[in-house]
């Protein structure tokens, strides 16, 4: 038993060591084991076929023909020197074959490979071009597909370092049908000018430089913005939209873009959204409605007719577009004083549903002056806010809550040690001493017994940060612990009977659905605003200046306050009503947002721009949306 197996040992040796001398040893294997099945089967063959010759050697010649005409070696018989030309011949014709079979597998192999990778050049004229591969493109597609709705044809083109056919199934999964709207896939990194260049960028309407999800990769939007730089020369190219997440790259990228470029500061722009949604909940909902191409949103018009007429007149001059603002000279003004007078290069800056809307037509008419509210300015008084989690933007939100902070405000931090200290809270709101007071509390947000230590029904705004995302971790998993803390805060809510007032931030948007808050709450996925942001702005640059004062401390900002402010409770009054209150106050009415049994999902109860003659009673829950200074 041990000798054969140590006989069944070395002929398997000798046998891979065999196969092991490369080419040659595995042809003569193949050649062996073929002759082993073909040889015998064609004996077979002859030897029962009733019209084989009589002879041995007549056989033996049809043996050897047959196995020759299988095997591809001619087959002849004859002399010895004539069946081995046969052989020689036969050889060759296989290793020519077998070559040519083997090069044309080769060229198309790597043909289907290149247009696997998408690396053919696009051929589209005023197209979209998106650079890079984030959280933000699936919100960024889907809102130039939704541009596109009203176009007869559009393309938008993505390039990243990514695998064309896994590109193209993710957009097609999250973003839906185009439409009208071509979805163009190319692979290869974005930072080198001649794969750029696949694109054709020189030729397309807008180019959009996505930020990374990681802040410390904003070096490579820098890059990429110099690689488009060298892709269009100094040719007259697109506007450029791009976003980094640190604030300290945003110079080095608007110097790297140009003339043509705008920056986002993402991380700035999230800090205030949640600063303006702690101060007015429900803001969020707002932005959301006004962001996104699915509903109204800013467009710049110029009608000569209007020319000469003060502007709190073109408030009333439009039945379906509110009127919001001018732009005079490539600057948007918002909110300007109803006596500023219209020039003859003007553009009125209008919330309407499509850029083709706007009709001038007078409601004044439909103006009701009986049932308006006396003008009434309300004081400003302090604030109470809780912050519960620290990450990268917690610093930025102290700041904007402090810079107009009212004497006696103060901002309670919950967080764990190993996300922030005592110091660094501290810091952050030293500069606003004495009139805001910044304290910081270690705990883990997660636990009931933290919470419940806070008195937290005695604050006027409840902020949930979520962690900052790890290396190697996915960006949605920064949301479990957000999720977790909201379960606990709903249940306080259960405990105490009060609805808290909560602004919460996300990664994900999927998570917003599992979020235990109440509908209409202030949740604020930081990647999809910015992928709104950037989307309106390619369509229109000058609207980057208006989104800035928007998201601005200073200047005019989307307000919600009470329509008994405009309104008296209780009282029928058309929405034309409600523009012309609040143009005596200085403000421009842009919609409202009802409190009743009705309010529900999508909106939330949130309508903006409403028909002026949209008729309803108004009761002291509602609220009117405005622009107008703090």
């Amino acid at each position: 038993m041990g000798r054969s197996a140590s006989l069944k040992g070395r002929a398997r040796y000798w046998f891979d060591t065999t196969l092991a001398r490369g080419t040659s040893a595995l042809v003569g294997w193949l050649a062996l084991a073929c002759l082993a099945l073909v040889l015998p089967a064609s004996v077979v063959l002859v030897w029962t076929d009733p019209d084989a010759p009589a002879s041995r050697s007549g056989r033996l010649a049809a043996v050897w023909r047959l196995t020759g005409e299988t095997l591809r070696l001619g087959g002849a018989t004859g002399p010895l020197l004539r069946v081995l030309l046969s052989v020689l011949l036969a050889l060759v014709a296989l290793v020519y074959v077998s070559t040519l079979v083997g090069l044309i597998t080769t060229g198309l192999t790597e043909r289907l490979t290149a247009l696997r990778r998408g690396r053919s050049t696009v051929i589209e004229q005023g197209h979209s071009v998106v650079l890079g591969w984030s959280e933000q493109v699936f919100t960024v597609v889907g809102e130039l597909v939704a541009a596109n709705a009203n176009q007869r044809y559009g393309a938008v083109a993505v390039l990243a370092d990514r695998n064309k056919t896994t590109m193209e199934e993710a957009l097609s999964s999250k973003v839906g049908a185009t439409g009208r709207t071509r979805l163009i896939c190319r692979s290869g990194p974005p930072t080198d000018p001649a794969l750029l260049a696949l694109t054709l960028p020189g030729a397309a309407g807008a180019v959009l430089v996505l930020p990374h999800d990681d802040p410390s990769e904003d070096p490579e939007v820098v890059k990429t913005l110099l690689a488009l730089r060298s892709a269009l020369g100094e040719q007259d190219g697109p506007p450029v939209v791009a976003a980094v997440r640190d604030h300290r790259y945003r110079l080095a990228a608007t110097l790297a873009a140009g003339t043509r470029g705008i920056v986002l500061e993402s991380d700035a722009i999230t800090a205030r959204l949640i600063v303006q949604s702690a101060r007015r909940p429900g803001l969020s909902l707002v932005y959301r409605d006004l962001l996104d191409f699915a509903g109204d949103e800013f467009y710049l018009i110029c009608d000569p007719a209007l020319a000469g007429r003060s502007f709190g007149d073109t408030l009333l001059a439009y039945a379906t577009s509110s009127v919001v603002g001018l732009l005079r000279d490539g600057r948007p003004l918002l909110n300007p004083p109803p006596q500023a007078l219209i020039g003859p290069g003007d553009q009125l800056i209008v919330i309407t549903r499509d850029d083709d809307t706007e009709r001038l037509s007078d409601c004044s008419a439909l103006v009701d002056e009986s049932v308006m509210a006396p003008c009434r300015p309300a004081g400003a008084r302090p604030e109470r806010v809780l912050v519960l989690g620290w990450n990268r933007r917690a610093s930025l939100i102290v700041d904007q809550l402090g810079r107009y902070a009212v004497h006696g405000s103060v901002i309670a931090v919950v967080a764990d040690r190993q996300e922030v200290t005592a110091d660094q809270v501290r810091v952050a709101g030293a500069a606003f001493a004495p009139r805001l007071t910044v304290t910081f509390r270690p705990g883990d947000i997660t636990r009931p017994e933290t919470l419940r230590c806070l008195e937290i029904d005695s604050y006027d705004s409840v902020v949930v940060l979520g962690p900052d995302t790890a290396p190697g971790q996915r960006p949605d998993e920064a949301d479990n612990r957000t999720l977790v803390t909201l379960l606990v805060l709903h249940l306080l809510e259960q405990e105490t009977g009060r609805e808290l007032p909560v602004v919460t931030e996300m990664t994900d948007d999927r998570n917003r659905t599992l979020a235990p808050v109440s509908p209409g709450a202030d949740v604020i996925i930081s990647g999809k605003l910015i992928g709104l942001l950037m989307a309106q702005i390619s369509q229109n640059r000058h609207l980057a200046a208006v989104f800035e004062e928007l998201f601005s401390l200073t200047g005019s900002q989307v307000h919600l306050r009470p329509a008994a402010s405009y309104i008296l409770p209780g009282r029928e009054a058309s929405f034309a009503t409600v523009v012309a209150a609040a143009r005596r106050r200085g403000e421009c009415a842009i919609g409202y947002r009802r409190h009743d049994r009705a309010t529900a999902v999508p909106d939330h109860g949130v309508r903006i721009n409403p028909d002026k003659d949209e008729r309803r009673r108004w009761t002291d829950r509602d609220e009117v949306v405005v622009i107008a200074r703090e």
